[in-house]
């Protein structure tokens, strides 16, 4: 059965609030000193320790810590398996020649939170009549009352809690029946630009979503706010006269924590808009085709004069919401298809003639002007088209890399304006 996640704020009492920055306070001490000791065990005996092994350390530390004692045996374990899997991830990317990253020790304002594996050990949900908010109890901590709702009802599994800006949240994972999504009917396909969230092409003709740029209108509160914070933090480092380790205040703390909840705000802005957004491609359509981006190269060279245009696509985040358009389709049942963009190069194309130029169009080119059938349109307009011709020969079988006019080959239902509906039963396999 497939698995989902729910979110849920929890609104500790002061004796609460207490209890939880003490237990996330051993959480992060306990992964720190498992990290030193992994360290030492190596530089001493030339080999490292292994999860098992450190969960049998970990049963010596509970016996010699009452504090330890305290905790719950479970969620100690996942803080021992975060760990671990901070290695594994760190030997894969010494093993295929990427910058490693060695795992370092947790600042208590850096440690995001701990885990719990099973629903009833160390922790339980309760929730309303309705299914929403209710309350979760865990070890320790008492009862504390939540909100929130899950999209789609479950058995609990797991839990994870987490500290954000001053905030408590827990994040549930359920293991549910089914997910039930609706699919929609039409045929269509968008290119993701800054200027326009999506340009999306269909067979009636084009639309767009206008980018929020929830980021930029932001900008320059943060600035004021970050500016405030380092004063007061220069101002502190020359009180104590030492650049670490200086006193932290009561009013510099107040204007770090200012500054990370307005954070936290744009953060989540961005996330409901693109979950509202690609809820809404999958209910209208039931083949929706985009270009596979490449993120990391959009943003690679540059430096200083790309400063601002790297700022505005980290802000739009693009790899994520193509993730979870992706996972939405899947869950509708819709065909998802996302073009390789080196081989149809849907930017460069003409949509009309499906021609190359002769000269390739730099970043600043917004228009779109075919040199050899002399087609004019908007850049973003033209790469929705192309994609969408693409999508229309992959839904009739074909690779997308020939020629539209080959093969002599009618016009699908699809691309003439008909309904989706009678292949969507036979699309449930999303092809990417």
């Amino acid at each position: 059965m497939p698995n989902r996640k729910v979110t849920y704020r929890l609104y500790p009492n002061a004796e609460q609030e207490a209890r939880l920055q003490e237990t996330l306070g051993l959480h992060q001490r306990l992964y720190n000193t498992a990290l030193e000791e992994r360290i030492r065990v190596y530089q001493e005996t030339g080999k490292g320790l292994s999860f098992a092994a450190q969960c049998k350390v970990l049963t010596q530390w509970r016996k010699a810590v009452p504090a330890l004692a305290g905790l719950n045996a479970q969620s100690e374990q996942v803080t021992l398996k975060r760990l671990h899997l901070a290695f594994q991830h760190f030997f894969r990317r010494m093993k295929n020649g990427e910058t490693p990253g060695f795992p370092r020790f947790k600042n208590i304002h850096r440690y995001p939170g701990w885990g719990y594996k099973t629903h009833g050990d160390g922790w339980k949900l309760h929730l309303g009549i309705s299914g929403e908010h209710g309350a979760l109890y865990l070890q320790s901590v008492g009862n504390l009352p939540i909100r929130g709702k899950p999209r789609t009802p479950g058995r609990p599994v797991t839990c994870e809690i987490m500290h954000k800006a001053g905030k408590w949240y827990a994040s549930v994972t359920l293991e549910v029946e089914a997910i039930q999504r609706a699919c929609g009917t039409e045929m269509g396909a968008f290119d993701w630009g800054l200027k326009e969230f999506l340009t999306i092409a269909t067979p009636q003709g084009i639309e767009t979503v206008a980018n929020p740029r929830h980021l930029r209108n932001q900008l320059a509160e943060l600035k004021r706010l970050g500016q405030e914070v380092s004063r007061k933090i220069r101002m502190a480092q020359k009180l104590s006269g030492r650049q670490r380790g200086f006193s932290v205040s009561a009013n510099l703390r107040r204007a770090i924590q200012h500054l990370a909840r307005l954070h936290a705000k744009v953060a989540r802005q961005r996330k409901d808009f693109m979950h509202q957004t690609s809820a809404w491609l999958v209910k209208r359509f039931g083949a929706i085709g985009t270009e596979a981006l490449a993120v990391k190269n959009m943003m690679h060279n540059g430096g200083a004069h790309k400063k601002g245009l790297n700022r505005e696509i980290h802000a739009a985040a693009p790899a994520a919401f193509l993730k979870m358009t992706r996972t939405k389709a899947e869950e509708a049942g819709s065909w998802y298809e996302e073009a390789p963009t080196r081989e149809i190069k849907p930017t460069q194309r003409c949509h009309a003639c499906w021609k190359l130029p002769d000269e390739k169009k730099t970043l600043s080119n917004r228009e779109h002007q075919c040199p050899h059938c002399g087609v004019t349109c908007g850049r973003d307009e033209n790469a929705a088209l192309v994609l969408l011709r693409w999508l229309e020969m992959r839904l009739a079988g074909g690779s997308g890399l020939c020629s539209p006019q080959g093969a002599g080959r009618e016009p699908s239902e699809m691309w003439s304006g008909g309904s989706f509906a009678a292949m969507k039963l036979e699309t449930h396999a999303i092809a990417v």
